[in-house]
């Protein structure tokens, strides 16, 4: 990472696709939040083998970044989803996870360390991938009948 990223740490997940991608199939941004009661049981799940699910970055409560999947590996983050005409955005994006207790469990507003972290990683994986303006997402937007997050907040 460049120094416009605050300093990382890294916990990998076991939850990718083995097959390294090209840089260039990198096209969309996906944000989500946790819907977990603390970040103990989200880096939990985000970590075992049988959970199926994971990201390429993950801020915890005190925004402090972890990455969890590189970014040229598809990580499991968007499920059955859809933008448009593009199906299943796992393997055109990077998912990043923000911690929030959610809509289940007491849905608050992200802390403004968690808002810093989130526009530094941000703002260097657009300008690294190219990213257009308009397929910076939310979880919601890919799947909106199943997924509220990353929410109103």
């Amino acid at each position: 990472m460049q120094k416009n990223v605050e300093k990382m740490t890294i916990n990998y997940s076991p939850n990718f696709d083995l097959k390294k991608r090209d840089k260039n199939k990198i096209k969309y941004l996906i944000y989500h939040y946790t819907g977990m009661k603390n970040d103990k049981l989200a880096i939990k799940k985000l970590t075992s083998f049988n959970s199926n699910v994971s990201c390429h970055y993950y801020i915890n409560k005190s925004g402090k970044l972890i990455q969890m999947v590189p970014d040229l590996y598809v990580a499991w983050h968007a499920g059955k989803s859809n933008w448009g005409n593009i199906k299943s955005l796992n393997s055109k994006s990077l998912g990043i996870e923000i911690f929030n207790p959610g809509h289940e469990h007491g849905y608050r507003n992200f802390t403004d360390k968690q808002i810093k972290c989130l526009v530094k990683i941000s703002k260097f994986i657009i300008k690294k991938y190219s990213i257009d303006k308009n397929k910076i997402l939310g979880h919601s937007d890919i799947a909106p009948i199943r997924k509220k997050d990353p929410g109103e907040k």
